[in-house]
């Protein structure tokens, strides 16, 4: 495993301080959320960008993932919007091309993985529709993955339309791949009552290539920091090393930019011991 931590939590500071910053603390891995001011894909420096970004990633012998949920990069009024469960068409393709600039960031980096969410239901045509407008929006997305040769981790969102790993399992009767993978945030896993954790680990350990992580509470979806929740992370760990899980395992706490450094510190001296003994 390769502990890193998510840009999402740095938003004030530049990718490239952000990458130097958790270098310096010693993190080898960066999960990059696409926003406004890191490798805006719709950028007019995005190539010098990801030249930099490249640059920096072997600097440090950095292992990556490329993030896609930024808040309002799409949208300047509604928080993700659109997706691919948006009612608008126009709005579904509109999250189509921006996934596909992701996977040409990714491949531009040679990132471990694309990370994806379904998205909120917001209209009233009810789940199917909106299950359908998921599946055939992600095959085209995992059609455009084949093409660049990259992976995709799908997230199970709490409060999206694929939420827990139940919904998750249900996708994949109607869209599979082998560039499909599972972005899994142990935090989710805890806040909707999918216990053990270690168990769902086991049971999907080999579709695993990104890994969150953060404390939370029961029914609560929060992201904390380490000991404000009441999560019990040794087995977790343990889970993850006896599947043989290699890639990243980025700290989420998106809500923390404004203590972006301490929070990456208190992270890492909590998280380090544990994977030095797992």
């Amino acid at each position: 495993m390769h502990l890193g931590y998510n840009t999402n939590g740095l938003a004030h500071h530049s990718l490239p301080a952000a990458i130097e910053l958790l270098a310096e603390l010693g993190y080898r891995s960066v999960a990059i959320t696409l926003d406004h001011c890191a490798l805006n894909p719709y950028g007019e420096n995005l190539q010098r960008e990801l030249r930099e970004t490249a640059a920096l990633l072997e600097k440090h012998n950095f292992r990556s993932v490329v993030e896609t949920g930024a808040r309002y990069l799409l949208d300047p009024r509604t928080k993700h919007e659109p997706t691919l469960v948006t009612a608008d068409e126009g709005g579904r393709l509109r999250r189509i091309d921006f996934l596909k600039r992701a996977i040409d960031v990714a491949a531009e980096l040679h990132s471990d993985c694309v990370s994806l969410w379904s998205g909120v239901v917001r209209h009233s045509a009810g789940r199917d529709q909106a299950r359908a407008h998921l599946a055939g929006g992600l095959r085209r997305v995992l059609d455009y993955a084949e093409q660049r040769e990259v992976t995709i981790g799908f997230e199970p969102e709490p409060g999206m339309l694929i939420d827990t790993m139940a919904s998750f399992d249900e996708l994949l009767q109607h869209v599979d791949s082998s560039r499909l993978g599972l972005t899994l945030d142990v935090g989710h896993l805890h806040c909707l009552g999918e216990t053990p954790i270690a168990g769902a680990i086991r049971q999907w350990g080999d579709r695993l290539v990104n890994v969150h992580i953060e404390d939370m509470r029961t029914g609560v979806h929060e992201h904390l920091k380490f000991g404000e929740g009441e999560m019990d992370f040794p087995p977790i760990i343990a889970a993850l090393a006896e599947v043989g899980y290699d890639g990243g395992l980025h700290v989420e706490l998106s809500r923390h930019s404004h203590d972006g450094p301490r929070a990456a510190k208190q992270a890492y001296k909590f998280l380090a011991p544990l994977l030095a003994d797992s």
